[in-house]
C-alpha cells in the first residue's frame, strides 16, 4: 500500500501544480512510513514541505492554502497526534462551506496512519474514524488494499470538500497487489464487495478486512463481505440490500465498539431491514479502553477467532 499511495502522491503533484504536501519529515526522510519518498526531490522543497512538530499548525495552515486556491495534502504522523487539529478540522475545514453558502470550500487531504496491530506504543494505534464520521462537512475514508488506496486517493484530491484519509499501519506492507500505473479513481461513498454469498452478511473496513476474507474462506460461509471503503459518507444501499438478501449481519471494525461506527451500522439496518433478518445483528469491536502497550493487543483488536465466534452465533441464532 505504501508503493500505491506513493505513486497516486506523485500523480497528484504531477497533474495539478496546486497540490502540496507539507508535514513532519515528509520531505528529506519521505515520511515516517516512508510514502512521501522521492517526492521532494521529483517536485521540490516548495511543492513537498518538511513542517515543524506541530499538528494543529499543520491543518490550520492547510485550511488557510485551500481556502486561497491550493489543494493541501497534510500528513499527520500518526492519528493519535491529529487531535492537536481537531479544532482546526471541527470548526473550519468542516464548516466553511455551509458558513459561506458554498462561496467558499476547502478542498484538502489529511492523511494519516492508523489502527495496530504493529506494537506500538498509544497514540500510534487510535481507530478515529466514528469521531470524524460524526461531523457533517468532513468525508472519512479508510482503503483496505493497495488497488483502492490509489483510487480513492486520486479521487480524494480532485474533491473541493476536506477528506480525512486513514491509513491502517499495518497494511502498509502486509501484502502486495498489481496497481495500474496509469491514474484512476475508486468512488468515494460506495463500498466495494469483496464476495458474494447468501447465508450471512459480514461488514467491515480497513484492517479487519483481510482477516474477515479468511475467517469467511477457512469456514466455507456463503457470504456478502462488504468492505465500506469511505466510512462518511456510508453505502447504506449496498448494506441494507445485502442485509435484506442474507438475513443474517456480522460487524467488524478494529476500532472501539460503543458508540462507534457497527452501532451506526446496526442502526440503520434496525431502521429499514428489521423484518427481513433471521438473527439480531452482531458488532465485533475493541473495548472502550485506551489502546494497551505491546505485548498486550492480542487481547484488545478482534482476531480470527473472535470474528467466527460471531459467525457461528448469527448463523445458529
Amino acid at each position: 500500500m505504501v508503493g500505491a499511495l506513493n505513486d497516486a502522491l506523485g500523480t497528484i503533484l504531477k497533474e495539478n501544480d496546486r497540490s502540496i504536501i507539507l508535514g513532519e519529515d515528509v520531505g528529506k526522510d519521505g515520511g515516517v512510513f516512508r510514502v512521501t519518498d522521492g517526492l521532494q526531490e521529483r517536485f521540490g522543497p516548495r511543492r513537498v514541505v518538511d513542517t515543524p512538530l506541530a499538528e494543529s499548525v499543520i491543518i490550520g495552515a492547510s485550511i488557510g492554502m485551500a481556502l486561497g486556491g491550493m489543494r493541501p495534502m497534510p500528513e499527520i504522523q500518526f492519528a493519535g497526534f491529529m487531535y492537536m487539529g481537531f479544532d482546526q478540522l471541527i470548526n473550519h475545514a468542516a464548516r466553511y462551506r455551509s458558513r459561506t453558502r458554498s462561496k467558499h470550500t476547502v478542498p484538502m487531504v489529511v492523511r494519516t496512519p492508523v489502527s495496530g496491530g504493529v506494537r506500538t506504543l498509544e497514540h500510534h494505534s487510535d481507530s478515529p474514524e466514528a469521531y470524524y464520521s460524526h461531523i457533517g462537512g468532513l468525508i472519512v475514508v479508510e482503503p483496505s488494499n493497495p488497488y483502492d488506496a490509489k483510487g480513492l486517493l486520486i479521487r480524494a484530491s480532485r474533491l473541493d470538500d476536506p477528506v480525512v484519509f486513514l491509513e491502517p499501519t499495518k497494511l502498509y506492507r502486509l501484502f502486495k497487489q498489481e496497481v495500474p500505473e496509469e491514474p484512476y479513481e475508486v468512488p468515494i461513498g460506495k463500498a466495494g464487495i469483496v464476495s458474494e454469498g447468501d447465508k450471512l452478511t459480514v461488514v467491515t473496513y480497513g484492517t479487519m478486512v483481510p482477516i474477515v476474507k479468511d475467517v469467511v474462506s477457512k469456514k466455507g460461509v456463503s457470504a456478502d463481505i462488504i468492505d465500506l471503503r469511505t466510512i462518511n459518507p456510508i453505502d447504506e444501499k449496498t448494506i441494507i440490500d445485502s442485509a435484506k438478501k442474507t438475513g443474517r449481519v456480522v460487524i467488524v471494525h478494529e476500532a472501539e465498539l460503543s458508540f462507534g461506527v457497527g452501532a451506526e451500522i446496526a442502526a440503520r439496518i434496525a431502521e429499514k431491514a428489521i423484518f427481513e433478518l433471521s438473527a439480531p445483528v452482531v458488532r465485533v469491536g475493541s473495548p472502550s479502553f485506551p489502546y494497551p502497550f505491546p505485548g498486550y493487543e492480542q487481547y484488545y483488536v478482534p482476531n480470527a477467532a473472535k470474528i467466527s465466534k460471531a459467525i457461528d452465533r448469527v448463523l445458529q441464532a
